[in-house]
């Protein structure tokens, strides 16, 4: 019994000690990649042209430059898989003269109150249910955000961000990483374009882990001794387009697509190779006299096998609505975690953003 329980602990720190162990995995620090402010995320996270308020911290840093105050900020929380992983963003911005912002992006996404059996059973063997301990697993994000107006074109702002990781498991492991972002954004009469580079040198996460609290369970399982090692996530670039329409006067119409290119081999996208792979994205967001806002997105296409194993190629969809009333904004989507395949991921998210002066 001892042995079983040990082992479940294990089960569990798995793949986070095999992701640590490798050099370059195809999926580093993806708790960054679910988004951030309830309206992108309505629209399938196509944002990186679009975005022109705090949250451009997260999507793209130049597009804070659209900032219509000199101070924004924004709150975001959702839950996923029944509640047990919470996910919570904020971000605060501040315009310091007409053509620079400086933007700070946090970003947290945990386990809490996960029951630590190892101590079960006491000395002689007898069920302790005083000795059940808990710990909690949570990765952290801070983005310190710099946009500025080029001077030479009039239309295209240039952002970067430093971007600090944190990932802790319990007393078990951590590691600390560190890596740039970088973007741009340019309008050219009634379109936008956007292009971000994420980690474009590599964040380096470097894990640390505490053999003395899992070195019986290791020796019980007959498993490796992780040593600390380096996880390097690769660069991304994200590439967005988009175009705003009037209709009336009261109602605008807001289209755009975004693509993901990735470095680090072959994904379940739709184009896809040996060496990059690329992930589209649409979104569009309706709005009445800019006060009454509605979303909708698809992206995460992916070539899902049916009961006969035939291929068909299966897309995510999202929805969002919210509403503005001067400088407060309320928005909500119903947006999915990433299993294109599961309505059960699907989770309700409310964020709030509020500009000053």
């Amino acid at each position: 019994m001892i042995l079983t329980h040990r082992f479940l602990i294990l089960a569990f720190f798995a793949p986070v000690l095999l992701f640590a162990q490798s050099t370059a995995p195809k999926y580093s620090n993806e708790f960054m990649n679910i988004g951030a402010g309830a309206a992108a995320l309505g629209m399938s996270n196509t944002a990186v042209s679009m975005v022109d308020d705090v949250t451009a911290g997260y999507w793209n840093p130049a597009g804070l430059n659209r900032l219509k105050s000199k101070y924004e900020g924004a709150l975001m929380h959702s839950e996923y898989f029944a509640g047990i992983a919470k996910y919570d963003y904020g971000a605060i911005a501040l315009r310091l003269d007409t053509s620079s912002v400086l933007a700070v992006s946090l970003v947290r996404f945990g386990i809490d109150n996960i029951p630590d059996t190892r101590f079960l059973y006491d000395a002689n063997g007898t069920i302790n249910y005083g000795n059940v301990r808990s710990f909690a697993v949570a990765d952290y994000g801070t983005l310190i955000s710099y946009a500025r107006k080029n001077v030479l074109l009039r239309n295209l702002n240039l952002g970067a961000n430093f971007k600090i990781i944190r990932r802790q498991v319990g007393q078990f492991a951590s590691a600390w990483g560190f890596g740039l972002d970088a973007g741009a954004q340019y309008q050219y009469k009634k379109w936008r374009f956007g292009l971000v580079a994420r980690d474009v040198t590599g964040t380096y996460n470097a894990w640390s882990f505490n053999t003395n609290e899992l070195q019986d369970v290791f020796l019980l399982t007959g498993n490796r001794i992780p040593e600390n090692s380096v996880e390097v996530t690769l660069p991304k670039w994200v590439l967005g387009a988009s175009r705003y329409v009037s209709f009336y006067d009261k109602i605008g119409l807001n289209m755009g697509i975004d693509a993901d290119f990735t470095f680090d081999g072959k994904r379940n996208t739709i184009i896809q190779s040996d060496v990059l792979s690329i992930d589209p994205k649409i979104g569009m967001e309706v709005n009445y006299v800019k006060v009454v806002y509605l979303r909708a997105g698809m992206g995460n296409v992916q070539k899902i096998k049916d009961f006969n194993q035939e291929s068909k190629l299966t897309p995510q969809f999202n929805f969002g609505v919210g509403i503005r009333i001067k400088k407060i904004q309320i928005d909500y989507a119903l947006a999915n975690v990433g299993d294109v395949r599961s309505n059960g991921l699907y989770s309700n998210i409310f964020s709030l953003k509020i500009g000053i002066q």
